[in-house]
């Protein structure tokens, strides 16, 4: 199988989907790589290092998609690259398309195998392609809400750990998963009074256990939301729903009453985002305010630090994509329902029941699908 690695062109986006050790796997496999030059600069893995691995340059971005039997990225394709993919075509990369209608209709026109490593579950219901990026967006959302808490960069002047007499700064934690916890354990090393909001009450107890009662937890609710988020000088959402669109936990109401100066980090912005009052932001431009209260809604986080990421990201999704290639799609999902779980559409069909409520779109099994092909 031919391996396309593109250039990933979001905006400041320098992860790459495959470091050049992934690429000595693919070749070791017996398939070609593919990868457009400078791909990997941004994460620090210059163009000789893929070289050395056994990959080819090739120059332009649409060379990667020409050739290539497979697409392997970080991010989403955004509308230039949509007439790129073709019928057939593997495309294996983070989608969350229950945000996203005009990709969802591009694939589904453009009858592209479209994996979403968001999607890809275990039978214990954990998310192996999505945990290390909620791992980084988690740490990350707690230094970034700290720096905009900073009066220079439009918060109330708050130092998030405070200092002796003066109390930290009080963290609110919507939602206990992946990124939740691990957004609170870095807020409260930082010094920082720190509620964990969760509908799961098992969850509560063992982030409770598991951050020596240093965490205070909180049932979900919307009384309890909306009086959480009214205290706050930092909100950090973090609900997950596999596939589907994030719920609106936190109200236009609610955020009129909070603090004016006070931050919220959404970092569920891909999935469309848990606040109300949330709409998608670039590292570029990356906060706009809503009664005075600062919005951080970038969509790709991660990709403020790309080497981190990349290695992290590389690590998990590689076993996988040579699943892929070794077996091709159906003898690859035929032998790894975890896999299988991960197909969001197959040739013109939405396989995943949360993207195809979100469009209102029919949703068929991939069984169905494959069958369908003779």
């Amino acid at each position: 199988m031919i391996v396309g690695i593109p250039k990933e062109v979001k905006d400041r986006e320098n992860r790459v989907s495959a470091t050049p050790a992934a690429v000595n796997e693919y070749v070791a496999h017996g398939h070609d790589v593919i990868v457009e030059r400078s791909a990997g600069l941004g994460s620090g893995f210059s163009d000789a290092e893929y070289v050395a691995e056994g990959a080819r340059l090739v120059e332009r971005h649409e060379d990667v998609f020409a050739e290539a039997d497979m697409i392997v990225k970080v991010k989403e394709p955004v509308a230039s690259e949509y007439s790129l993919l073709r019928p057939g075509q593997i495309l294996y990369t983070y989608l969350h398309l229950a945000a996203d209608e005009p990709l969802t209709r591009a694939l589904i026109d453009n009858k592209v195998s479209a994996i979403a490593y968001e999607t890809v579950q275990l039978p214990n219901r954990t998310l192996p392609l999505l945990t290390p990026m909620s791992e980084v967006a988690g740490r990350m959302s707690v230094q970034v809400g700290a720096h905009y808490l900073e009066r220079t960069h439009g918060g109330v002047g708050t130092l998030l750990g405070g200092v002796p007499g003066v109390p930290g700064a009080e963290v609110v934690v919507i939602g206990g998963g992946v990124v939740g916890t691990n957004a609170a354990r870095i807020a409260l090393g930082m010094g920082a009074n720190v509620t964990i909001v969760d509908l799961n009450i098992e969850r509560l107890r063992y982030l409770d256990d598991v951050l020596h009662d240093r965490v205070h937890t909180l049932a979900s609710s919307r009384k309890s939301i909306a009086d959480a988020v009214a205290r706050a000088d930092l909100v950090i959402g973090s609900v997950l729903i596999p596939g589907a669109r994030a719920p609106k936990l936190v109200t236009a109401d609610m955020v009129e009453n909070m603090t004016s100066g006070s931050v919220m980090v959404d970092v569920a912005i891909d999935q469309g985002g848990c606040f109300e009052t949330s709409r998608p932001t670039s590292h570029s431009d990356p906060t706009y305010l809503v009664n005075g209260v600062v919005h951080y809604c970038v969509t790709n986080m991660p990709g403020a630090v790309p080497r981190t990421s990349t290695l992290a990201l590389s690590s998990v999704t590689t076993p996988y994509g040579l699943k892929l290639a070794d077996r091709g799609l159906a003898g690859a999902v035929e032998s790894d329902i975890s896999l299988a779980l991960g197909v969001n559409v197959f040739d013109g069909h939405v396989t995943c029941a949360g993207v195809a409520e979100a469009f209102s779109l029919p949703h068929v099994s991939l069984e169905q699908a494959m069958g369908d092909m003779g």
